[in-house]
């Protein structure tokens, strides 16, 4: 785990760090050249490509303890430590820790950040080598699939055949459906979080909005932004707000809000943020714009929009699952109305009628799609109790052993 000290005092400091961490991240990195490119679903090839991630704990002889994070949307492959661009927590130190369900001392674990991001991984930000300038909307355009490709690249790189488990939330969950459906003989286990076998007509839509505000801000410039010193923070500040409402639910927002007023005692009868819930989201939006590039999330927000698994198999989601071996656990919670617990059940439908080992749980909370990344101990307790019984299975060393 890499040890990060940089300046981050200002505003500036922490944009400077992020352009830093497009092309040369303080995480580790795999440069892979013309002779291996990263074949795309847009029928392009990538290269040279290179590839960030972190690792945590230590890889065991038998090269058989390895566990594979996916991270969601905004996230990237510092899962736990201090983030080199914000100075902040990783954001899954919740469940990812020594002692912790997905414990350190015992696993290792590997999280790389997604083609299309923009923490060292190749993305829009990346300098394309033709010009020397940022790839902007020159870059192709993305897949999980091609994530989940370039993963398992990485894990060629690393001597990994076989990882013992594969688990992420949102869009990291389409991952993991990904990669047992296209490496099912690398997967020993598969633990999607609150994620969906393909993205709605509704989820699409908010996607949509929030491109459309990044794009209808003037500093976008056409993607150019980088290239021209501009920064269309205001349009990826709305973007993030409107994204951001759909993590929680309405149980949630009126827990932490209601409408209680925000350092005042009553209305101030103008376009302030008067309400408390106003305030954070405003702070939600323009703290996004500081780690963030708002072309990747034009891309990630993209490929998510194309994930539909069962469309690459006939369009039977079963197909997808057919004769694999590795044991699912599917968890879904009741408030999250991002991926609702109706998407989860399909996903379990398509693995009995494919004749895999699943496991499903619903899990009740009021925290929305976020509670994945939340305190939620019956999450912990299902992912420690599932990732133990496959380590067992696989024939590893049981916990305190």
């Amino acid at each position: 785990m890499s040890v990060v000290r940089v300046d981050l005092e200002t505003p500036e400091s922490r944009a400077r760090a992020i352009r830093r961490e497009a092309d040369e991240p303080h995480s580790q990195v795999v440069r892979f050249g013309p002779d291996k490119p990263l074949r795309l679903d847009a029928g392009v090839e990538l290269t040279p490509f290179q590839i960030a991630y972190e690792t945590y704990g230590e890889l065991n002889a038998a090269r058989s303890n390895a566990i594979l994070i996916c991270h969601a949307l905004s996230g990237d492959q510092y899962v736990i430590g201090t983030h080199p661009a914000t100075g902040k927590p990783g954001w899954w130190e919740t469940m990812v820790g020594p002692g912790l369900p997905i414990d350190t001392d015992r696993f290792f674990v590997i999280c790389a950040n997604v083609p299309g991001g923009c923490m060292g991984t190749t993305g829009p930000a990346s300098r394309d080598p033709a010009n020397g300038e940022p790839y902007g909307l020159a870059f192709p355009v993305v897949t999980v699939r091609d994530m989940v490709r370039s993963q398992a690249m990485l894990l060629d790189h690393l001597g990994i055949d076989t990882l013992l488990c594969v688990t992420g939330g949102s869009m990291g969950g389409m991952q993991v459906l990904q990669w047992a459906a296209s490496y099912p003989e690398r997967v020993f286990a598969a633990l999607p979080l609150a994620t969906a076998a393909r993205h709605s007509a509704q989820n699409i839509a908010f996607h949509e909005v929030g491109r459309q505000a990044i794009m209808a801000d003037p500093d976008w410039r056409n993607g150019r932004y980088l290239i021209e010193g501009t920064n269309p923070r205001r349009g990826l500040a709305v973007a993030r707000m409107a994204a951001h409402i759909t993590y929680l639910s309405d149980a949630a927002l009126h827990r932490k809000f209601g409408r209680r007023y925000q350092d005042r005692d009553a209305p101030t009868f103008s376009f302030d943020a008067d309400f408390q819930v106003e305030s954070y989201l405003r702070h939600q939006g323009s703290s996004f714009v500081e780690r963030f590039d708002a072309n990747s999330y034009l891309y990630i927000t993209r490929a998510m929009d194309y994930f539909d698994l069962a469309a690459d198999y006939g369009g039977t989601l079963a197909h997808a699952f057919r004769g694999s071996r590795s044991r699912f656990c599917v968890v879904s919670f009741t408030s999250d109305w991002l991926f609702p617990t109706s998407d989860a059940r399909q996903i379990v439908h398509a693995l009995n009628a494919s004749g895999a080992s699943v496991s499903f749980a619903e899990i009740e909370s009021d925290k929305g799609h976020d509670a994945f990344l939340l305190e939620e101990p019956e999450l912990f307790d299902i992912t420690r109790g599932f990732i133990e019984a496959a380590a067992r299975a696989r024939g590893l060393p049981s916990a305190g052993s």
